[in-house]
């Protein structure tokens, strides 16, 4: 099976709200040791979504996201090569016949075209976030927090070979001194349970250490998004008014 990459490089700065404005962690409750609802999708039913043949791995990432968002809420939501591809080309230019459009993604670009346009489903539906915030790329508690608080967070990584090879053999990504850099890869981090963290990449889920992590991811996003919301009830110790009072202001 082939392995596509497809993340730029970070800029941090981009995003300008900060998870650490909204929350305070003295009021929330201490995250449990097991955390996540990946399972409810299961391991292997994420679908590749093209990332096996091109660098679209941002929007499958995003695709991702809002299937398991939604399925928290009682649904369910699909999408097929074709939509994620057809986001992938509105924002980057890519087109499936000139291979020299095939040039990856930024994170924060697909964060803005998530929150102002929305990706599509299978259906013709589109998805929007509602916000986006920065995180420290090497705080893993503000990871596991976001994680936590919305059922998600997008992580860029600088994906060295070994963990390539790792995906090939079923192995935990674990760091391997002097591994090269094989390039950006976009994943989102949807749980941590006893084997480590649990991550979506080339449409199952992948297991990481925490030292993996905190090697190699060069940054990462928390998403505000209402696909999982009960009664528009925000989630616990998250200033959602706030928020969206902020966004206008910038918009």
């Amino acid at each position: 099976m082939t392995f596509r990459l497809g993340k730029k490089p970070a800029r941090p700065g981009a995003a300008r709200l900060k998870l650490a404005s909204y929350t305070n962690a003295a009021a929330l409750p201490p995250l449990p040791a097991a955390f996540g609802h990946d399972l409810s999708i299961g391991t292997r039913n994420w679908g590749m979504l093209a990332n096996d043949r091109y660098g679209d791995c941002v929007w499958a990432g995003a695709a991702h996201e809002t299937m398991l968002l939604a399925r928290e809420a009682g649904r369910v939501v699909t999408f097929t090569d074709a939509d994620v591809l057809g986001d992938y080309g509105a924002v980057t230019g890519f087109d499936p016949a000139r291979p020299d459009t095939d040039q990856g993604t930024d994170v924060v670009e697909a964060a803005n075209y998530r929150r102002g346009t929305g990706i599509v489903d299978a259906r013709g539906v589109r998805h929007k976030i509602a916000a986006y915030l920065a995180l420290e790329p090497g705080n893993v508690e503000h990871l596991y927090q976001a994680t936590y608080l919305f059922g998600i967070a997008g992580i860029g990584l600088q994906l060295p070979s070994s963990a390539v090879a790792q995906s090939k053999q079923g192995k935990i990504w674990q760091v391997i001194p002097g591994a090269a850099i094989e390039g950006g890869h976009y994943v989102p981090l949807v749980g941590r349970r006893a084997d480590g963290l649990h991550v979506v990449s080339w449409g199952a889920l992948q297991v990481m250490t925490e030292g993996f992590l905190q090697q190699y991811c060069d940054e990462a996003v928390a998403y505000v998004s209402e696909e999982c919301l009960v009664n528009r009830k925000s989630p616990e110790g998250f200033a959602y008014d706030d928020l969206i009072a902020d966004l206008a202001v910038l918009a």
